[in-house]
């Protein structure tokens, strides 16, 4: 492969202007995580006092010591429903793709210092996301369970949609995919059925509660009066109903009984490669140019051009590329390289996409599935061209073309949104909607149907010629107006942090994490590849 020259100075002041933007866009990024730790500590007295851990503590027991973590879907919900300051986002749980035991999970954990771990709609959203990563991965599912439901204010949004997340817990077991919970607090209501619908379950006693109906709701319906522990204590459902196979002493006791129960499945027997990494056998080298550079390489102003192979310079093995049809349109950018040793495809944006570039993108999509090679979407685009030129040349079927090419590739998609994700370039590139198998973002990035200041400008069009039509003169003020309403609304739907707490996609990340980020991902979407799964027909079930 040819190794790739950087073009830009370092030195340059705009480099170190576009440098200096960044780490401020990053420190926000951080002081709203910051915000949440924080309004989690704020319960540290509340849980220390009934003997508990909060849910940060029992996610660092669950996890092997210093090994990678990937949180998924860390801001859903950030500023929507009643998350106005900023500091409750998440949806009421925490999770992501870790290793316990030395085998890597998806882990979920209630939120309970935040709202009693209730659920919003977001929260409901990233649970389904959490399952479909869980199956298309083939990983096993933990969940740490303290949760008070559905939050009631929304549970008309949650209630319907929220059977699926029961259902997608039975495919899993049927799947053959262990799912292990721990049962810390309360799980009651239709959330008794999440630990129901477990393969394993753990409950702390003193502590777990599962019920159906609670003593209030219980005296109203039936009259009959009983405690907590009297319907659905912990003793109770490993005792008598046989709905628990372990009891716990507290919440380490807990974790420390999942890890083993982890540990004693033959999880890895099932898999082609045991080493514990699916990397290939060979040496790779690290980026010739420092990954510290990529926050000086995108421009402030995101209208301003810059070419993506200097982000594969920064973040590719020994900076190395090797370019497909290099000649053939240069506003999209294919080729290989590989990250950590894993080969991966790459389509990258310089610009809108032309009709060659989508053909060009489509050619190569059909030959990265035939050799079973990866791809990865380096989104960074307008859209699709506009105008005559692009109509004549066969815009709309070439455009059909890419995207026919990348909803039914088979192989796994990865999307790294860096820049503009723009009109149906979003779709061509491997958006939400196109099911990649990951997909992050940087916090810089915009994501809309169009750009603010091109809406606005359309709607004024259009409003000043319905004006026209109907013998009326267009009022300059109101069309002012108009157009910068457009502008901001569209803009401030845009924004990086809007667009994750809507799940459009499964975190932002600081562009210097995205080579680390990326093995890791291909390194589970390898081991998907050799795990074998022993499905069933209906998922377990107790007796």
């Amino acid at each position: 492969m040819a190794i790739l020259e950087t073009q830009i100075d370092n030195q340059a002041s705009g480099f170190q202007d576009n440098y200096q933007a960044f780490k401020e866009v990053i420190t926000e990024l951080r002081d709203i995580e910051k915000g949440i730790r924080d309004n989690e500590e704020s319960a540290r007295a509340k849980f220390e006092k009934r003997g508990k851990l909060l849910p940060r503590e029992r996610l660092n027991l669950l996890l092997d010591q210093d090994s990678p973590f990937v949180e998924l879907c860390g801001l859903a919900g950030y500023k929507m429903y009643d998350d106005k300051k900023g500091n409750t986002a998440g949806g009421g749980f925490i999770a992501g793709i870790g290793y316990v035991a030395g085998v890597r999970c998806i882990v979920q954990l209630n939120n309970s210092a935040i709202k009693g771990g209730t659920i919003s709609p977001s929260g409901l959203e990233k649970t389904l996301r959490v399952q479909q990563i869980a199956l298309e991965n083939r990983l096993p599912l933990i969940t740490l369970a303290e949760s008070g439901g559905a939050n009631l204010n929304y549970a008309t949004d949650v209630f319907v949609p929220g059977a699926r997340a029961f259902a997608n817990q039975a495919r899993l077991s049927a799947a053959g995919i262990p799912q292990i919970t721990v049962v810390h607090g309360n799980a009651t209501a239709g959330g008794a059925y999440q630990p129901g619908l477990s393969d394993y379950v753990i409950v702390v006693r003193n502590q777990a509660k599962m019920f159906l109906a609670g003593p209030p709701l219980l005296k109203a319906a039936t009259g009959e009066i009983a405690t907590d522990e009297e319907l659905g204590g912990a003793e109770l459902h490993a005792f008598e109903a046989g709905t628990a196979e372990y009891l716990a002493e507290n919440d380490a006791d807990g974790i420390r009984i999942a890890r083993e129960v982890m540990s004693s499945l033959p999880w890895k027997d099932n898999q082609t490669n045991t080493s514990g990494s699916n990397h290939p056998e060979t040496d790779y080298d690290e980026p010739i140019y420092p990954i510290d550079e990529l926050l000086g390489v995108v421009p402030c102003d995101l209208k301003k051009p810059y070419d993506v192979r200097e982000i594969l310079a920064r973040i590719a093995d020994g900076s190395e590329f090797q370019e497909f049809k290099p000649q053939f349109d240069q506003q999209t950018i294919c080729g290989f390289v590989r990250f950590g040793g894993f080969a991966c495809g790459i389509i990258g944006n310089n610009g809108p996409i032309t009709p060659k570039g989508a053909n060009k993108a489509a050619q190569f999509i059909q030959l990265c599935d035939q050799s079973n090679t990866p791809l990865l979407f380096i989104h960074n685009t307008t859209g699709f061209m506009v105008g005559t030129d692009a109509e004549t040349n066969g815009i709309i079927k070439h455009g059909s073309k890419m995207l026919q090419a990348v909803a039914n590739a088979r192989v796994p998609k990865l999307s790294i949104v860096v820049g503009g994700s723009y009109g149906a370039g979003n779709y061509a590139m491997c958006g939400r909607g196109l099911d990649p198998r990951f997909i992050f973002a940087w916090p810089n990035s915009k994501t809309a149907v169009m750009g603010g200041a091109q809406a606005g400008k359309v709607l004024r069009i259009v409003t000043e010629e319905k004006h026209k039509k109907m013998g009326m003169e267009p009022n300059e003020k109101m069309l002012d107006a108009i157009e910068q309403a457009t502008a901001e609304k569209l803009e401030a739907g845009s924004t990086a942090l809007f667009g994750t707490a809507r799940l459009w996609d499964d975190g932002l990340i600081d562009p210097r994490d995205t080579r680390r980020l990326l093995i890791e991902l291909l390194d589970v979407c390898k081991q998907a590849e050799s795990t074998t799964l022993n499905a069933n027909q209906f998922g377990i079930a107790r007796f």
